[in-house]
């Protein structure tokens, strides 16, 4: 069993979702220090409710990532509340569509600002922290295999995780001898209720959008956020040891792979 007993983790993203999924798993672990943040208040305090059931001090706080202001005083929130923060996983994203013909600026910089700025100063904050208090920690960036290409509709939100990827590297480099942790986890296609929305708002989906999408991939489902949650708290936990700058693609289709 991981043994994250001793993890004070703060989740951007984490009133649904993977966010949500991984605050639970880390629960199950031994966590007993936990901050979430989101946009939606009633979701975020209805998360942090059934997190403080399952037995842990969860604190919420309504946070726009795309604002740096709000991002500094979420990880000082977290810090003033639980004494320190040890662990964090940038889960918050924006996965709105936009090809490189059609993306207007405004598109393109809520990407940037939300999928590769946010992260950055929820990082700079946490890892300030970790360098003044002399303490080691871990720090899980969600990304995803759009990462390495993307599809077409896909562009800057593909660029912006391409970004992320290069940040979790060059953190994991520049802090490995102060015992600072960094590594990322690229998800294919995953089933969550952003994605059901996205699926609606962009492409127009049936209601069994789903099952048509699950009949068609190799393994017969989509990335699943409670199957890959542990991977990403065990991450985060001191049994992970030495694991840094890694990035984990977690699919089933192959990237590179050119078909038979």
């Amino acid at each position: 069993m991981v043994d994250n007993s001793g993890t004070s983790a703060l989740i951007s993203g984490g009133t649904q979702g993977l966010g949500m999924a991984v605050a639970e798993c880390l629960v199950r672990q031994g966590c007993c220090r936990l901050t979430i943040t989101g946009r939606n208040a009633d979701r975020g305090e209805a998360a942090a409710a059934s997190l403080r059931n399952s037995g842990a001090d969860c604190l919420f706080v309504p946070c726009d990532v795309a604002d740096v202001s709000a991002c500094e005083a979420t990880v000082a929130a977290a810090i003033s509340h639980h004494g320190h923060v040890n662990a964090l996983v940038n889960s918050a994203a924006d996965t709105s569509r936009g090809s490189l013909t059609n993306t207007p600026a405004e598109l393109f910089d809520r990407h940037m600002a939300i999928n590769l700025r946010g992260p950055f100063f929820l990082m700079q904050g946490v890892v300030r922290h970790l360098l003044d208090t002399g303490k080691p920690g871990s720090m899980v960036n969600i990304l995803s295999t759009s990462a390495h290409v993307g599809q077409s509709f896909l562009a800057a939100y593909s660029t912006s995780k391409g970004g992320l990827v290069t940040l979790t590297k060059n953190t994991a480099n520049a802090y490995r001898t102060n015992m600072i942790r960094c590594n990322g986890v690229a998800p294919g296609w995953m089933d969550t209720p952003g994605e059901h929305v996205v699926q609606k708002t962009f492409h127009d989906a049936p209601d069994n959008w789903l099952e048509m999408a699950e009949a068609g991939l190799p393994m017969g489902q989509l990335v699943k956020p409670d199957q890959i949650a542990p991977l990403i708290a065990y991450l985060l936990s001191p049994d992970s040891g030495i694991i840094t700058g890694a990035i984990i693609d977690y699919d089933q289709q192959i990237i590179g792979a050119v078909p038979e």
